[in-house]
């Protein structure tokens, strides 16, 4: 507000002049409005005890509470690595080159609850693709997606070395002196054409000779539904028309694989290589890779918890 200074008379006004205004008048006039504005900021604002913010001191105080102006657990990057510290180790079932070494692989072993042969040449489609061919790519699919997530992988062996085998009790073997988090044996059936469809074999339990399972049954089993259902979304391959009674789970106590095993571990049977139509899926190297990551993402979710 500007200041006018002292009233005049008008020259033209025939009233009484008026006597002029003191400065102690003038003083109060302009005290008087400035404490009036004080006294409504006060009661605006609120006095300094009385609880009540000031609409200033609300908006700051609403500014630091704010969510961009504060940091949220929710604001937390994703880890990049899940399975960091976490062993895993992949079986491919068989080996490419098993039918050469007849007299090694019929040598039996024991496995606990009997003896069984140290390995078997495995199956293949009607078309000639082998079992131990599908079973490493498989492995070599599922290991790549496992290391990315952060995951330590063994694989039991990798088609070199050794030139045939490993006989079931070693590849049990392995999975126990690399103290596996989780242990997977990769295979394909091969039972009659019109029998379609995976299923995951679980061990039984098992205390006799070398074989004590009590401690793995139930890890095992979680970690066997957890791939049953992933395998399931990611493939799309139903489970087994004819075993398991359509659970996709299988248990059994003839495996030296889970027998021998002291982690938890599974087979899975991913199709049925003797049927026209699970062939085809087997033989196609996009499918393969569905049928790993399902595989990955069932492991990766038993070991996270």
């Amino acid at each position: 507000m500007s200041y006018v200074g002292p009233e005049f008379d008008s020259p033209l006004s025939s009233r009484p002049r008026r006597p002029r205004r003191g400065p102690l008048t003038v003083a109060l006039a302009a005290l008087v409005p400035g404490a009036l504005i004080g006294w409504f900021v006060y009661e605006a604002v609120g006095s300094p005890g009385d609880g009540s913010g000031s609409a200033a001191a609300g908006a700051s105080s609403s500014a630091a509470m704010s969510p961009s102006a504060t940091a949220s657990n929710d604001d937390k990057p994703p880890n990049p690595s899940p399975l960091k510290g976490k062993v895993v180790v992949i079986d491919p079932g068989h080996n490419i080159t098993n039918f050469r070494h007849t007299a090694e692989i019929n040598r039996k072993v024991d496995i606990g609850t009997n003896w069984k042969e140290c390995d078997t040449t495995g199956t293949s489609t009607n078309a000639g693709y082998a079992e131990a061919q599908f079973t490493m790519d498989v492995s070599h699919r599922l290991k790549t997606l496992l290391q990315q997530q952060g995951a330590t992988v063994k694989l039991t062996h990798d088609g070199d070395s050794p030139s045939w085998g490993p006989c079931v009790d070693q590849r049990a073997k392995i999975g126990n002196d690399a103290h596996a988090d989780a242990a997977i044996s990769i295979h394909a059936d091969g039972a009659a054409a019109g029998d379609r469809g995976f299923h995951v074999i679980l061990p039984a339990s098992v205390h006799a000779g070398a074989a004590d399972t009590r401690a793995i049954v139930a890890p095992s089993a979680a970690l066997g539904r957890s791939v049953e259902s992933n395998y399931l979304r990611a493939t799309g391959e139903q489970p087994s028309n004819y075993i398991g009674d359509g659970t996709g789970l299988v248990t059994r106590k003839d495996l030296g694989g889970l027998n021998l095993s002291t982690v938890p571990k599974v087979f899975i049977e991913c199709g049925n290589m003797r049927d026209s139509k699970d062939a085809a899926l087997l033989t196609s190297g996009a499918w393969r890779q569905k049928a790993a990551q399902g595989i990955s993402e069932g492991i990766v979710s038993f070991l996270r918890g």
